[in-house]
């Protein structure tokens, strides 16, 4: 199966194709923010070098939070035209599992709690057990660095952050003793190419948010014509 990646919840754009063939691309093309400028010619380029065209593209994988709202509009409403215009699959994994992913792929064992920056002085943040597979141990919440080093202060378990929620509050997070930092800012593409490879498509990819003034954002979702 051709699939192509898009993730733009974050402050970076990225992103990634895995042809049938088994070849893939990733690339984080942006990182100030410039989603609308950067992610189709990105998308243009890896394209390219695997020497595919639009019309071979099978299923759109995109990150749908939680993450940066204006980010999360450019990508869905991207992947939601392309798997309109292309008539292909569509599938929404969220940057919180990419990020697992992200670090089981590198080697990471045992207790993950993957951190993505939700600014305001918050974070987005959801545990893993990362074994012979990725399985949540709770739901995404939103926190803060502070709070999420003190629960985890409590526990007393060793356990291994990742994120740009931990890159922005590093300091919160290096006070943690018995916790691993697995530096990865930019949620997985491989990850999600790899997520999007197994689930079935989804009739609505709707955005993860998690706080109100989100929620209630001028956004509206629409469904991939059946």
């Amino acid at each position: 199966m051709n699939i192509v990646a898009i993730e733009t919840a974050t402050p970076a754009c990225a992103v990634g194709v895995r042809t049938a063939a088994g070849a893939e691309v990733t690339r984080v093309v942006d990182d100030g923010r410039r989603h609308t400028e950067a992610l189709t010619p990105a998308l243009h380029d890896v394209l390219e070098e695997v020497a595919l065209r639009p019309r071979d593209i099978e299923r759109v994988v995109v990150d749908r939070g939680p993450g940066l709202f204006t980010g999360l509009r450019v990508g869905i409403a991207t992947a939601i035209a392309l798997s309109q215009a292309l008539g292909c699959e569509l599938v929404g994994v969220t940057s919180l599992e990419m990020l697992a992913g992200g670090a089981f792929a590198s080697g990471v064992r045992g207790t993950l709690v993957a951190c993505v920056d939700g600014r305001r002085g918050e974070i987005f943040t959801q545990s893993f057990t990362l074994d012979t597979e990725v399985d949540p141990l709770d739901v995404a919440r939103v926190t803060t660095a502070h709070e999420a080093v003190a629960m985890w202060q409590t526990k007393g378990t060793p356990v291994t952050f990742t994120g740009d929620g931990v890159e922005r509050y590093r300091g919160d997070f290096d006070h943690l003793g018995f916790s691993t930092i697995f530096d990865q800012i930019v949620p997985s593409l491989h990850a999600a190419l790899s997520l999007g490879a197994l689930r079935s498509p989804d009739a609505v990819v709707t955005p993860l948010y998690l706080r109100e003034a989100d929620a209630v954002a001028n956004f509206t979702t629409r469904e991939r014509p059946q």
